[in-house]
């Protein structure tokens, strides 16, 4: 089971019905900071469905103190035909600016590495964006390491429905 306290009375722990605002309120905020204030189309009745509906896909963790959400991690399941096992995928990792520098951000992700290990998964994962100095120097120094020969692509608006409708016929 994923908990800590923390010395100032903050708690890591899963996700559970309620936090939901909370959550939404720090995907907004992850959301200025990386410069997309606007791009935030989610909803704390979507988050219900995706972190706690009939088959939950997504998953989080949250450091909250005294009813505030501080710090989420946001993930989801990936499948590696290499090794024929599980890893997480990190989606969103952002600990509340006043906040930053208190731990949350590596026990967040500590949580995720020591799930994948608990559950046998090969590996932990996520992008950042390559202008944010600060997550990078965070990222290499818990020991991460950067993917240079793979880049990430996405289909999304027409280009994804018309991909969409030509397998259709």
């Amino acid at each position: 089971m994923i908990s800590r306290t923390f010395d100032d009375g903050a708690l890591l722990r899963a996700a559970r019905p309620g936090d939901e605002p909370g959550i939404l309120a720090r995907i907004v905020d992850l959301a200025v900071y990386e410069r997309e204030p606007d791009a935030v189309a989610n909803t704390a009745p979507a988050l219900t469905e995706s972190l706690f509906g009939a088959e939950p896909r997504v998953f989080a963790h949250v450091v909250e103190r005294e009813g505030e959400i501080l710090g989420i991690a946001i993930w989801f399941l990936t499948y590696s035909t290499w090794t024929g096992r599980h890893g997480i995928w990190l989606e969103d990792l952002y600990v509340h600016e006043q906040h930053r520098g208190s731990g949350y951000g590596k026990a967040l992700i500590a949580s995720l590495a020591q799930l994948c290990l608990e559950r046998e998964y090969s590996r932990l994962e996520w992008t950042v964006l390559d202008w944010n100095a600060p997550s990078i120097a965070f990222y290499r120094a818990i020991g991460a390491e950067p993917l240079e020969e793979w880049t990430t692509q996405r289909l999304t608006g027409d280009a994804l429905v018309r991909l969409g409708d030509s397998a259709r016929g």
